[in-house]
């Protein structure tokens, strides 16, 4: 497996076959854990202990003949930073090693997905649907998306050419329906969780509708990782990250992942979308991604575990209207959740009754939860959807996704759950005050 670093670069504009051979053997490394602190990494020719930190925007070369064999895709090598960094190929391959963790192929060998490291999440999904479609194609989604990844496909695809169609993937009727009403649909754009609704998508039932139909599917498979949840164990073709989320975990650093299911899913027009649309990811970016990876299983198992106790608090909370978590009993989609994540996740949003009012009140009322934007760090971060990530979608757009003035989405830190608790509920309480 490698990163979009570790290929050789061709000077021709059909970009090569990406080179999968890595220097350190971790066939013999069995563990998860064990792959997250040991995957990807290389021996340095300083003997550093961890990849340093490769600050240098471009390479040189020994003498003209190595020059022209990199080039020429004749031997590995680094060009320029926008192309492929050492920092930034230890994190890819850390990510690809983690998504195809334990996966065989359709000829029963262990699966090969590769990843290319971006600046952003929404880089990445602007790969993705650059590298994959033309105008005339068009996505098949989902009612609630990411309030970025819904305004990248209203404001920048669509007035491209490029449309896009909204279905309940429960509803196999329809979802027939759609594709024979519109046969220029190419791609199948799922996330699972949902951003902010929670809601579930079952891969199973899309991955067999995709390779049935010969559709491409990608997976944003940000609020799980590769921990609680592996698309390319249901035929996904690509899956997207923010890196900048559970990957990293600390909240320094933004960062972006496109994986491939292998090296060939990556080849060509992907791989040359990425390299000129410039989204590259920084060195020092990678650096704090590669050390946040070392601890996911760990940091994900704690945030699991408080996330459950913050359900069971709001749920039986009389100012709560309703409270969305895998976790839950009550939960519509628990069975399905069980099937297709290892564990619960830490995002859940709970709906106050007292709509807007009360949840400006709410978030002004907290003391120790963070109030802001993103998710996956190690403190408990509160956002309210309506005023902030789906400001900029149309108003019937996100009440029809379920994204309500009285939604609160929580991201469940690390802390002691008790305080966790306490700082929600004296919040819950000053809505009653204001």
């Amino acid at each position: 497996m490698a990163g979009i670093s570790g290929i050789r670069y061709p000077s021709d504009p059909a970009i090569r076959t990406f080179e999968r051979t890595m220097a350190a053997d971790h066939s013999s490394q069995k563990g998860f854990h064990t792959l997250c602190i040991h995957g990807g990494h290389r021996p340095d020719g300083h003997h550093a202990h961890l990849t340093p930190i490769y600050a240098s925007s471009t390479y040189t070369f020994d003498d003209a003949a190595q020059a022209v064999a990199v080039f020429n895709g004749e031997q590995d090598g680094y060009i320029y930073n926008r192309w492929g960094n050492p920092t930034v190929r230890e994190a890819e391959e850390k990510i690809a090693l983690m998504e195809g963790y334990g996966l065989t192929g359709e000829d029963g060998k262990q699966l090969q997905p590769a990843a290319i490291l971006h600046a952003s999440g929404m880089a990445a999904i602007q790969t993705l649907f650059f590298g994959t479609l033309r105008t005339g194609d068009a996505i098949l989604t989902q009612e609630s998306l990411y309030g970025g990844t819904q305004e990248t496909i209203d404001r920048i695809l669509q007035p491209l050419g490029i449309a896009s169609y909204a279905v309940d993937f429960d509803d196999e009727a329809a979802l027939n329906q759609m594709l024979a009403e519109h046969p220029e649909i190419k791609l199948v754009y799922v996330e699972t969780p949902d951003n902010p609704t929670i809601r579930l998508i079952d891969l199973a039932r899309v991955g067999a509708f995709c390779r049935q139909q010969q559709l491409l599917m990608a997976v944003d498979n940000t609020f799980c990782t590769p921990y609680l949840q592996q698309p390319f164990k249901y035929g996904a073709d690509y899956i997207v990250h923010s890196t900048t989320k559970y990957l990293n975990g600390h909240g320094t650093a933004i960062g972006g992942a496109l994986v491939g299911r292998t090296a060939a899913h990556l080849d060509g027009q992907v791989t040359k979308t990425f390299r000129l649309m410039g989204g590259s990811a920084s060195p020092f970016d990678a650096f704090l991604l590669v050390n946040g990876m070392r601890t996911l299983p760990l940091r994900l198992d704690r945030h699991c575990q408080n996330a459950q106790r913050l359900a069971d608090y709001l749920t039986a909370h009389p100012a709560v209207a309703a409270v969305h978590f895998p976790g839950l009993d009550t939960y519509p989609q628990r069975a399905l959740a069980r099937q297709q994540m290892t564990n619960t996740g830490a995002m859940l949003s709970f709906e106050l009754k007292g709509g807007l009012v009360a949840a400006n009140a709410f978030v002004d009322a907290l003391q120790m939860c963070t109030f802001a934007v993103s998710l996956g760090t190690t403190d408990t971060l509160i956002s309210h959807p309506a005023t902030s990530t789906h400001k900029g979608v149309a108003p019937e757009t996100r009440i029809r996704a379920g994204v309500t003035d009285g939604l609160i989405r929580v991201s469940v830190g690390l802390e002691n759950p008790e305080d966790i608790l306490a700082d929600i509920e004296q919040a819950i309480a000053a809505q009653d005050l204001s």
